[in-house]
């Protein structure tokens, strides 16, 4: 137990740890993870996506594990098996009971590779360990690059279709009636997401996916109802929990992924309970005081 303990003490060299190469990207690849999920998290919970969000880090388990097989880059395997899977769901699934039917489906499968593949590979323990939970720390220069075009990819393409596509998320029946490409903006959309989350799955895994792609819009959504400000609240938590995960990585020596989610809930949980407490006095307020009808 002592060295359990001294293994995961404080560490008085932290700042010197920031400074380091590897902490550098880290900062800078979950910065661009942050940003992406942020704008992203709003729709995925309005559309009712937070399953596929979920399970497309699943299924891009064996394009990681594929990856490793053949020597490809393992963000690449990621990219293609996000991306395939994405297509799959928003062409199978139009509406949301399909949607979900098609997803698991997509996703056992998908599960099945990757056990496959994983051992045909040989994959070993600390390999399939970073593609569950992320490392974050080990971020090269190389998918830096990957990192900002698949960043850029993301806000670019949301700057050209946010309108529509919250129009359509909101009440697509009514959207498409007025000529709204919804099919078309649901699959760009599922694309943006696939991106996004090849990105997270290396920053904290695919168990520990929601950190960053619906839980900080989740915790937006419980102080506002404006997209602009749910986006940019969503994007503030999601940098804020990568920025503090890595600080407290560095200072008591553990997985920042464990600490990104950490934050991330803990803002969750304390909007909640601020929010929560906010609507039961307003509601006592209510009963104690009921509005009077004017008297004709």
């Amino acid at each position: 137990m002592t060295d359990l303990l001294a293994g995961i003490g404080f560490q008085p060299n932290w700042l010197a740890i920031l400074q380091t190469t590897f902490m550098q990207h880290a900062l800078i690849g979950g910065s661009m993870v942050a940003l992406a999920a942020g704008l992203l998290g709003y729709f995925v919970i309005t559309r009712q996506n937070a399953f596929a969000a979920h399970a497309l880090a699943h299924i891009g388990f064996p394009g990681a594990t594929g990856a490793i097989l053949i020597g490809a880059p393992v963000t690449l395997g990621l990219a293609v098996f996000c991306v395939g899977g994405g297509l799959l769901i928003g062409l199978f699934g139009k509406r949301v009971a399909e949607r979900e039917t098609a997803t698991g489906t997509i996703l056992a499968m998908a599960t099945g590779l990757g056990v496959l593949f994983a051992s045909l590979a040989g994959a070993n323990a600390s390999t399939t360990t970073s593609v569950l939970f992320g490392n974050l720390l080990a971020i090269s220069a190389d998918q830096l690059v990957v990192f900002g075009l698949f960043t850029a990819a993301v806000v670019l393409a949301l700057a050209l279709i946010a309108r529509p596509l919250l129009f359509a998320s909101v009440d697509p029946a009514v959207a498409e009636a007025r000529g709204v490409p919804v099919r078309a903006l649901g699959l760009a959309f599922v694309v943006l997401l696939a991106l996004t989350i090849t990105m997270a799955v290396q920053v904290v895994g695919t168990l520990l996916l929601f950190a960053l792609v619906v839980t900080p819009a989740a915790t937006a959504l419980r102080l506002t109802a404006r997209p602009a400000a749910v986006a940019a609240i969503a994007v503030a938590i999601a940098l804020a929990s990568v920025w503090l995960g890595l600080v407290l990585s560095a200072m008591v020596n553990l997985p920042p992924s464990f600490f990104i989610v950490s934050v991330a809930v803990a803002g969750w949980l304390a909007v909640l309970g601020l929010t929560g407490r906010r609507r039961d006095v307003g509601q006592r307020t209510d009963t104690h005081h009921p509005a009077v009808a004017p008297v004709g």
